[in-house]
């Protein structure tokens, strides 16, 4: 299945873009949560976290912050979420990698953390043992293949 991000950047699928530069686009979402839903992707594709360079996710955020910045100056915004869903499992629908700058206001109905009150991970200490093993083994991983 072809890419919908892809079509756009090359200009072959319509979107409304909100910022573009070299190497990034911002398009506003064709379902958007909140008014001014927007999506910051890179014009070279990449699928998702696992694929895409460090620097490419920095350049992200940063756009991401430019336009949050922008649009707490009008009526869109008092606030904002950015996320990057990872995966099917995370909700993410386009597999090319993008980030969701979701303008919020005051009083809006939308509940993106309403499962984030009652939280708990029943074993953390095993948590954080498998996250400190994999990060360990990222990092031999990632010595051995830059040598």
């Amino acid at each position: 299945m072809p890419c919908v991000f892809c079509a756009i950047v090359a200009g072959e699928a319509p979107a409304l873009k909100v910022y573009e530069d070299d190497d990034y686009l911002g398009i506003l979402d064709i379902r958007p949560f909140t008014r001014g839903h927007t999506l910051v992707i890179p014009k070279r594709h990449s699928v998702d976290l696992t694929d895409t360079p460090p620097q490419t996710l920095a350049d992200m955020v940063t756009i991401g912050q430019r336009i949050a910045r922008a649009a707490r100056t009008t009526e869109l915004a008092d606030a904002t979420n950015i996320a990057i869903n990872d995966g099917r499992a995370a909700f993410q629908s386009v597999l090319h990698i993008h980030l969701h700058v979701l303008p919020r206001r005051n009083g809006d109905k939308l509940s993106v953390a309403k499962g984030m009150l009652l939280r708990r991970d029943p074993d953390r200490e095993s948590t954080a043992e498998i996250l400190r093993e994999a990060l360990e083994d990222l990092g031999r991983i990632d010595a051995n293949q830059s040598e």
